[in-house]
Formats: C-alpha cells, sequence, structure tokens
C-alpha cells in the first residue's frame, strides 16, 4: 500500500490501463503540457505522447462527438471534461448517441467510453463551475455513473471504467483531489454496483456518495460520543445501484438519512428514497426517510454563502438526531 492523492490514483488508473492497451487514449482539453485544470495528467504527455494524450479545442460538443466515434471504431478514449458543468454543451452526444447507440444498432458496435469531469462546489468556482448533475446522468438508460469518494475507490472504480464496454460517465468531486489515502500498489479494480459500508452502526444508516461520504463520517463520530451508532453506506455508483446493502442495513437501524451534495429537490436521494419504500425495508421504518441536499439556488461565488447552500457535517449531526 501507498499513501497517494486522489488526483494520483485517477492519474496512476488512466495510466496503467494506457500502458497495456494501446488503444486507449485521452483527450480534453489543456490536458497536455498544462497537465489539466487540476493537474490531473501531470506527466502524461512525455510518456504517451500528442497522439495518446489529446488537446483539443474550447468545443466539448465537438470533441465528445469525436470521442463516441471513436469508441465506436474499437477505441477506447477516456474524456476529460473540464467541469461537469460543461456536460450540458455536448448532453446530445452523450444521452442521445453515446447511451443509445449499442441499444440502436442490436449490439453489433459497442461505446466503450469514459467522460470524465469535475463535479461539485467547495472551491468558489460560482454558479457555472459547481454544479452536481449526477441525477441528470443516471436518469438516462444506457449511461453508468460512479462517483468515487476516496484515492482506492478512484483508482479501483476508473479500471473498471476503462474496461467497461459501455459509457460511463466518471464524477470526480473537485475538492476530493488533494485528500490522501492508502492505494495498493498491485493491480485492482473495484465492481460496479457495489455499496461499501465505510462505517458500521445499528442505529441509522446514512446513504451517501461523493464529497458528503467524509462528512457523513465526521458527523458519525460526533454522534458516537452520544452513544449513536450510525452506519454510513457509500454507494459509489449511482447506475448500477446496489440497492441490496441499502435495503438490508435500513431493515437492521430502521432510520434512513440520504445525503447527497447535489440539490435536493429532483436529486438522487428521492431515487434512493422510492426504491427503499418500495422495498421490504419500508415495514422496518421507525420514523420517516430523511434527505439532505444543496438548497435550490444557483450557487454563489461568496464563500460563506457557498457553505450554506449545501449539507455540512452540523447539519447531518442534527438530522441523525432528530431521525432519533
Amino acid at each position: 500500500m501507498s499513501e497517494i492523492t486522489y488526483a494520483q490514483a485517477v492519474n496512476d488508473a488512466i495510466s496503467e490501463e494506457m500502458r497495456k492497451d494501446e488503444t486507449v487514449f485521452m483527450l480534453g482539453e489543456d490536458i497536455g503540457l498544462y497537465c489539466g485544470a487540476f493537474g490531473v495528467s501531470k506527466g502524461m504527455i512525455q510518456e504517451f505522447g500528442e497522439e495518446r494524450i489529446m488537446d483539443t479545442p474550447i468545443a466539448e460538443q465537438g470533441y465528445v462527438g469525436a470521442a463516441v466515434g471513436a469508441a465506436m471504431a474499437g477505441l477506447r478514449p477516456v474524456v476529460e471534461l473540464m467541469f461537469s458543468d460543461f456536460m450540458c454543451v455536448c448532453f446530445d452526444e452523450l444521452v442521445n448517441e453515446a447511451a443509445k447507440l449499442r441499444f440502436m444498432f442490436g449490439g453489433k458496435v459497442k461505446i466503450p467510453l469514459v467522460m470524465r469531469t469535475a463535479s461539485g462546489a467547495g472551491t468558489g468556482a460560482a454558479a457555472q463551475h459547481s454544479q452536481s448533475l449526477e441525477a441528470c446522468l443516471a436518469h438516462f438508460p444506457g449511461l453508468k455513473v460512479a462517483v468515487p469518494s476516496t484515492p482506492y475507490d478512484a483508482k479501483g472504480l476508473l479500471k473498471t471504467a476503462i474496461r467497461d464496454d459501455n459509457p460511463v460517465m466518471f464524477l470526480e468531486q473537485k475538492t476530493l483531489y488533494r485528500t490522501k489515502g492508502q492505494v495498493p500498489e498491485e493491480d485492482y479494480a473495484i465492481p460496479f454496483g457495489v455499496a461499501d459500508v465505510k462505517r458500521e452502526g445499528g442505529d441509522c444508516t446514512i446513504v451517501t456518495y461523493g464529497r458528503m461520504v467524509q462528512m457523513s463520517l465526521e458527523a458519525a463520530k460526533r454522534l458516537a460520543q452520544e452513544g449513536i451508532q450510525a452506519e454510513v453506506i457509500d454507494i459509489r455508483t449511482l447506475v448500477p445501484l446496489d440497492i441490496d446493502t441499502i435495503i438490508g442495513s435500513v431493515k437492521k437501524t430502521k432510520h434512513v438519512c440520504i445525503v447527497h451534495e447535489a440539490v435536493c429537490f429532483g436529486g438522487f436521494g428521492g431515487e434512493i428514497c422510492g426504491q427503499i419504500a418500495d422495498s421490504e425495508a419500508f415495514y422496518y421504518l421507525d420514523a420517516p426517510i430523511r434527505r439532505l441536499g444543496a438548497k435550490s439556488t444557483p450557487i454563489p461565488f461568496n464563500p460563506k454563502l457557498e457553505a450554506e447552500t449545501f449539507p455540512t457535517v452540523e447539519k447531518i449531526y442534527q438530522a441523525v438526531r432528530g431521525l432519533l
């Protein structure tokens, strides 16, 4: 095991897959000598050259469309969008082309495309560079959606994504890039659709993903000081979703709080809530399901207002105490 940053884990995953498979390449804005907006591709153009680390114009619709075509032709493109907000520019390529072409061609073509993008807030990047749009992507059949919360998960899930023959939307929360964690030096991959119980407990289930995992764990520590044992589940992938782990935990704890960074109204937490309500876990609940998400507002530039928009350790702590 070695301790590396989340950004380095992403870099290692792509580099190792590129060394193994010549069909894997990366394209995006300023990913060459500039190393990307968050420095993730540092050193890659020196190793793999301009033909496999391809700088593109500021034209998301164009280069995402080119990546879809490259995937259809047998390559394995890894696309980097600087910010997840920019997927709005290339939404047609993602949801009407990448998501549907394998189905429309009767399985005669594969779309092994990975779209990596920096998601979420916390850096003062304001309304057009701070959104969490994973619920939009999860809505479209044909797209897989991964949101890793640790360096270990980032590397393992990204390797799985690159090896997948279907399009994967890979959202990297930008405040996590400098966080560190233990990562095996040997090759490994994490299967999609397998949640990770980051902390076990018997009093309340916290279902979460991305940046909110660390906040939920901090809230669980505070709750433990009062004798409340919260179980923290990191779903890791929205599509496919490991609903069995969630249901099993809710049946055990009889209370559930769903936490995500995205806007609460219409967010993915509503889907998790619905899945629980449609399952046998519903009959075990001792209190209504609680959801925490961002307020329904464009994300402010002011750091104090930005922080007020999202769930915090204190808000999660109070939500669980309120349930109990």
